[in-house]
């Protein structure tokens, strides 16, 4: 409870009451940082992650989520939680359940985790706590289809009004075959993950798309995509109800793009790369630029306004 006494806003963050931060995940020390919008005040909260690669912020739990992919060709990848200074770090989602557990997207309102199974080519849910795992897309079965990189799920985001889920498949590197997919968020009656009908290929032709995230009050979708220049190592956009959904490239020159988070009511967004760079820029691509360098190599960004404590 609080006494009733003001809270002075911080300067990092647009919201009165809030602090703006980041958590960054570094894929080379499994490691996950956490930091200030300009990188200041940076500080490792968690530690011995088995290359980690997406996060998400639950700020009314209290809680972040990570994935661990673990050894590529193994069976190990894994889920795990923790406060949101690192504390009380707890494994939710073992191993064997999920083969290599990429980008991972918070779906509040459901209770709901989502996320991307890279060599086990699947698209998969759960409740918060780990429970009641879900296959809701399946693109291939088995190690012979497991080395396809076309069937490789890597990015996901959620669209709650339509009752959507969008998802990356990125296909062998700078082949020009990466596509993202949109189906229905539960699978229709009757039928299975590996056979539903209702997949649609939203865009195609794409360097290697990664990450997602989608702006739900304008309805444009970002991706990065980690593939070569021109049309890779860029942050993309575009509408998600316009016919067509013609891509915009909004910002270029990374080091092998792959985590975005996006801060909306800031009209700005964050941007990780393997070289090890955190970039920010605003919504629309415009000053675009890195605050950190030389930070290993980096995978997954969350964005989070978490409340002030008063004094």
């Amino acid at each position: 409870m609080t006494d009733g006494s003001a809270t002075k806003p911080n300067p990092t963050s647009d919201h009165k009451g809030t602090a703006g931060r980041l958590f960054v995940l570094e894929l080379s020390g499994g490691r996950i940082h956490s930091m200030n919008p300009d990188g200041s005040d940076g500080k490792i909260i968690v530690a011995g992650c088995h290359l980690p690669d997406g996060v998400v912020v639950d700020v009314e739990a209290g809680h972040i989520y990570w994935t661990n992919m673990g050894v590529p060709n193994l069976n190990d990848g894994t889920i795990e939680r923790a406060d949101l200074d690192g504390g009380n770090r707890k494994v939710i989602v073992p191993q064997g359940v999920t083969f290599t557990p990429k980008q991972l997207h918070l779906e509040k309102r459901s209770g709901k985790l989502y996320w991307c199974d890279r060599e086990g080519m699947r698209v998969m849910r759960a409740n918060l706590d780990g429970t009641n795992v879900e296959t809701l897309v399946r693109t291939g079965k088995g190690e012979e289809d497991s080395r396809d990189a076309a069937k490789w799920c890597v990015g996901i985001t959620v669209d709650p009004r339509r009752g959507q889920i969008y998802w990356t498949q990125k296909g062998p590197d700078n082949a020009s075959v990466g596509r993202i997919f949109r189906a229905g968020i539960d699978l229709p009656k009757g039928e299975d993950a590996a056979s539903r009908t209702d997949i649609e290929t939203w865009l195609d032709g794409l360097p290697e798309p990664i990450d997602l995230e989608l702006d739900l009050d304008s309805r444009v979708l970002y991706w990065t995509d980690r593939g070569n220049p021109p049309l890779g190592n860029t942050v993309n956009r575009a509408s998600i109800d316009a016919p067509g959904h013609a891509p915009e490239i909004i910002a270029g020159d990374l080091m092998e793009g792959i985590g975005i988070a996006l801060d909306v009511a800031g009209n700005r967004m964050f941007v990780t790369d393997l070289g090890g760079s955190v970039y920010t820029a605003k919504l629309d691509g415009s000053q675009k630029r890195p605050f950190l360098f030389a930070q290993g190599n980096l995978s997954g960004v969350a964005y989070a306004e978490i409340p002030l404590k008063e004094k």
